[in-house]
């Protein structure tokens, strides 16, 4: 399978920007040394601080799905529950 390109959307809970924040930048470094990873990027949006986009770029949709189950989102997971309004991920197939 071809490269895949993740565009992740999170929306933090007004009073809880902050620490979704920080507990999304722990993820960079472990997740950027995974096999597989070609590129992980967080970003923060200008005008909507508590809207947040990770683009990424994975080897393959297989090697995406181990990342998916690895124990550092888990912890991710329950460092901010209850604390994200909203959260999308769509999986994108580079066309040009």
């Amino acid at each position: 399978m071809s490269q895949l390109t993740i565009v992740a959307n999170i929306v933090a809970k007004p009073e809880h920007i902050e620490l979704v924040k920080t507990e999304l930048q722990k993820l960079i470094a472990i997740t950027r040394a995974e096999a597989g990873c070609i590129n992980y990027d967080l970003h923060q949006n200008n005008d909507n601080p508590a809207h947040f986009l990770f683009f990424e770029n994975w080897q393959s949709r297989e090697l995406w799905q181990q990342h998916m189950g690895n124990q550092h989102l888990q912890d991710y997971l329950a460092a901010t529950d209850g604390c994200v309004a909203e959260f999308t991920v769509n999986e994108m197939t580079h066309i040009g």
